[in-house]
């Protein structure tokens, strides 16, 4: 499947020496999506097929699925060196101090093997003062890792969770092919930004991937940033996904856009589980409540950010709602959580395969206590690192639904 490279309208940004090959960039080779979309450009993967995309008509869920959470090239070679050209798309916020570059992450055989970023790419400007957004356009820009080494391996490129990745071509200097998906089994999962990535240090060290590590299965991750609300284009894009596993963390989005009130969240809840149930009908199943968040415990969204904080170099979020509102069927994420468990329950007893999993024993008062949330909403680098570790164990580990 790989052929001679032939630079093609300059879409490299560093022609390469004589001798590279150029493989095409095809499903066969890429984990984690759901769907590639052929462009002018090149390839964008997406976590949501089409019709999902045609049916959400959100900017913010665009944006969520676009960004290769849980997305990998995955390949076999002898190859010393790859490049990967690559257009990205990366987040800024009028006032903030700029945010990180993406990460690639090279994994050989499984083992971490070198990280780097890309230069150039788009830059996607939000103003949270006012809710516009402004897209200033860059380069193509090219991601290297050299000194592989000589012999046949399995070679992963983990794309950065939190920017939007165009993928335009991929060079070696040695043949590719693809790696068959052999018997590790198939997990999905979806959630908020929490299960997205917020502030992962990097794609393989989000709670999902670490977690999908430690359990030795294959991610497909469905956490999109902000968009975890019951949507049925979700509930059914996971339906027709192939899976063995299956996880839902569900609350803080609902929460957060005070989407929902309490007499419609558990039909929705049961809506999105009877949807997945009709294309996984015996499937493990695992219901994941919010993890603790003191602003939203007792009161109620919509959570808005604080921009007196950009002033002092960060931001911060802030719970909207007044705790008096729960009376008037307003969420919380305690009433979330309560709501959760008396529905799995209720199912539990005609479906042995459905299970809850309270969300505070992967972060809890005292994971607050010494790891608080830097933004009251998202878990930093450390945290993300110990939900992983926690939900491995506690999903993974002797007794646990997922235990294999």
């Amino acid at each position: 499947m790989s052929t001679p490279h032939e630079p093609t309208n300059g879409s490299s940004p560093t022609p390469p020496a004589e001798g590279w090959i150029t493989t095409p960039l095809t499903e066969e080779l890429l984990r984690g999506a759901l769907e590639l979309e052929r462009t002018a450009q090149g390839v964008q993967p997406h976590r949501l097929p089409a019709r999902a995309r045609a049916q959400a008509a959100d900017g913010q869920l665009a944006m969520a699925e676009a960004q290769p959470s849980g997305v990998r090239l995955v390949l076999r070679t002898r190859a010393t060196a790859v490049e990967l050209d690559v257009l990205r798309t990366k987040m800024a916020y009028e006032g903030a101090p700029p945010r990180p570059d993406g990460v690639y992450d090279l994994l050989i055989d499984g083992e971490p093997a070198g990280q780097t970023h890309v230069p150039g790419g788009n830059v996607m400007l939000m103003d949270m003062a006012t809710g516009s957004a402004e897209l200033q356009p860059g380069p193509v820009g090219t991601v290297r890792f050299t000194g592989l080494p000589d012999r046949d391996k399995r070679v992963e490129i983990w794309l950065p969770h939190n920017e939007m990745t165009l993928l335009v071509a991929l060079r070696t200097d040695a043949p590719v092919t693809p790696v068959a998906p052999g018997d590790r089994r198939v997990w999905l999962h979806h959630g908020s930004s929490i299960s997205h990535g917020s502030e992962a240090a990097s794609p393989t060290t989000t709670w999902p991937a670490l977690a999908a590590s430690l359990g030795g299965v294959d991610l497909v991750n469905l956490g999109l940033s902000g968009s975890a609300l019951l949507d049925p284009f979700t509930a059914r894009a996971m339906r027709d996904t192939p899976a063995d596993l299956i996880s839902l963390k569900i609350g803080i989005n609902l929460v957060n856009t005070d989407l929902l009130r309490l007499r419609a969240f558990a039909p929705a809840v049961h809506g999105f589980l009877d949807t997945i149930r009709d294309g996984h009908p015996t499937t493990t199943l695992l219901v994941v409540s919010p993890i603790l968040c003191p602003i939203h415990e007792d009161t109620p969204g919509p959570s808005l950010p604080d921009l007196s904080t950009l002033d002092e170099g960060r931001l911060r979020f802030a719970a909207m709602g007044d705790p008096e509102e729960r009376a008037a069927g307003k969420l919380t994420l305690n009433v979330v959580r309560e709501e959760l468990a008396r529905v799995v329950k209720q199912r539990a007893a005609d479906d042995p395969h459905l299970h809850y999993l309270d969300g505070r024993k992967l972060y809890g008062e005292a994971d607050h206590a010494e790891l608080p949330l830097p933004d009251a909403l998202h878990p930093d680098a450390a945290t993300h690192r110990r939900m992983g570790e926690r939900f491995a164990e506690l999903a993974f580990g002797t007794g646990g639904p997922f235990t294999g």
